[in-house]
């Protein structure tokens, strides 16, 4: 996968932006960029995880309707280096999502990596790894896959929901801003990725798509006009 940025961003949904903002901006010290809005009532609010625009983003989606409390995705501790600690300090933020701070280089990570809860180790493997062609280094029997300068690991939990909805409390999804949406969905599912949804277009800026894993965690796949050069 060839990526326009060299991170990947993660979304979250919500319908407590009351308490959640101020914990990510206070309490973990986020800087906020700016609110979208997604249509159905939905309002994404942005916010830096390092190096501004062109690092990696927390999406911080808070809906107006009742969401499900559909317990955890796959996607379950982000990380964040931290110049300023000299330990990990992990935080839970007001609807149960674990976020971690780790000293600058801990694991490898500089600047954010997911810890991921799986049903099956070589199916992870071969999703991240073939699907997705992140490359990957060793950590004794653990890979470790580096999406730029993002870092993706897993556990394995076979009592694991069968399905996780895309629209839930909870982290729910990552984003890959890439050059070729229509070349990059197709090739996933090629290569066994299940289908969350098609390829389509906003205006002539962003052309994205959904692809999930085998557990059924959700992917969007985002080629942008303002990081490729090309409209879409």
């Amino acid at each position: 996968m060839k990526l326009s940025k060299q991170h990947l961003d993660i979304g979250l949904f919500t319908n407590n932006k009351e308490e959640m903002l101020p914990f990510w901006q206070e309490e973990i010290g986020l800087q906020y960029d700016h609110l979208g809005k997604l249509g159905g009532g939905v309002h994404q609010h942005r916010h830096f995880l390092g190096d501004g625009p062109t690092g990696p983003i927390l999406k911080i989606n808070h809906a107006r309707d009742q969401l499900v409390d559909a317990g955890p995705s796959g996607y379950q501790n982000l990380f964040i280096a931290r110049d300023n600690i000299k330990e990990p300090v992990q935080k839970t933020d007001p609807d149960g999502n674990i976020v971690t701070l780790v000293p600058m280089g801990y694991n490898g990570i500089t600047y954010i990596a997911i810890e991921m809860a799986v049903k099956d180790l070589t199916a992870f493997q071969h999703f991240y790894g073939t699907a997705l062609a992140f490359p990957a280094t060793s950590e004794g029997d653990r890979k470790i896959y580096r999406a730029g300068e993002t870092l993706i690991f897993a556990n394995e939990a076979r009592d694991y929901p069968k399905d996780i909805p895309y629209q839930a409390k909870g982290y729910r999804y990552l984003t890959a801003q890439i050059f070729g949406a229509d070349t990059e969905h197709e090739n996933i599912l090629r290569q066994g990725g299940q289908e969350g949804s098609a390829p389509r277009t906003l205006g002539t800026t962003v052309r994205f798509s959904f692809v999930r894993d085998g557990d059924g965690n959700w992917i969007e796949l985002s080629e942008r006009a303002t990081l490729t050069g090309k409209a879409v």
